[in-house]
């Protein structure tokens, strides 16, 4: 930040310090506020938890654990480093981490989510279609899920339908397959669709946009984690981001997957979500890092 080193080389600032403030609440319709210089005590409440940087330049600092549900997981049993980043609105880390993190709250990932909406919706008709010996490969293209011709349309529900290179046609095709051969082996429509549905199940744990049954939020875990030896904990609904998408109301997991080769990783980004519920201070005199419940 030039501009912050500028402004304490001028000596315009009390102290070489910068605070962030994100509101929660969504009080008076203010998003924030960043102060440079110090810190406004009517945004936190108790004591700051400091700990030092461990990387100049990037705001890097140890972490101990993550925790589900207050056990602790042993992922950073070897150390872990974190990045604390108003820059970034997730909770980034590890691959394995986020998969793992991700099951344990039951987040299901967009291609798992269109597969169970595939056999739902379209099971009975993809079986009547096989039954009637249509050719399976045409069957996607005929529900209109996907084209074989790579092109893209519109179903006439309004959904808009997919190329055949693309995950979720090729979930489809997965399906039709399966089912085709299902049909062959004198299994009964509802046996071979339930059969279809724990297919879906099968899909990778989500490391990428994934997401929660909005009703669900009050049974999740919570999340935490170890810094400076204190334990900072995420509740669900500061965890999962709420979208509107038309007239239903979509809940994604807060936590991505962001692998950072062995050189500098791996490595964590506390984002916007984490600094949302701890205020924190920047104490660029002092090289360190401070977190303090926010108010």
């Amino acid at each position: 930040m030039l501009y912050r080193d500028n402004m304490i080389n001028q000596h315009l600032l009390k102290e070489p310090v910068f605070s962030f403030w994100l509101n929660q609440h969504n009080r008076g319709g203010e998003g924030g506020e960043i102060i440079f210089g110090g810190v406004d005590p009517n945004h936190y409440q108790g004591m700051h938890t400091y700990v030092p940087v461990t990387q100049k330049g990037y705001w890097q600092i140890d972490m101990g654990d993550v925790l589900i549900k207050g056990k602790p997981t042993g992922f950073c049993k070897d150390g872990c480093s974190a990045i604390v980043d108003s820059g970034i609105s997730f909770l980034a880390g590890p691959r394995n981490v986020i998969a793992q993190i991700n099951s344990a709250i039951g987040a299901q990932g967009l291609i798992k989510e269109q597969c169970n909406m595939l056999v739902n919706t379209f099971g009975h008709n993809i079986f009547g279609l096989l039954s009637a010996a249509i050719d399976p490969k045409i069957i996607c293209p005929i529900i209109a899920f996907c084209f074989s011709d790579g092109k893209r349309d519109v179903r006439s529900d309004g959904v808009s339908a997919v190329s055949a290179t693309t995950p979720n046609c090729v979930i489809c095709k997965t399906i039709v397959n399966f089912m085709h051969k299902a049909i062959a082996g004198n299994l009964t429509q509802e046996t071979i669709i339930k059969l279809a549905g724990n297919l879906c199940a099968l899909v990778p744990n989500p490391v990428g946009e994934s997401t929660i049954d909005c009703a669900r939020l009050s049974s999740l875990p919570t999340i935490s984690f170890t810094i400076g030896g204190k334990e900072f904990q995420l509740s669900p609904y500061e965890y999962i981001i709420k979208t509107d998408e038309g007239d239903k109301e979509q809940c994604i997991s807060g936590f991505v997957a962001l692998d950072i080769p062995p050189s500098g990783g791996p490595l964590w980004i506390l984002g916007d979500l984490f600094m949302r519920r701890y205020h924190t201070i920047f104490d660029y005199g002092n090289l360190r890092v401070g977190f303090a419940e926010a108010a």
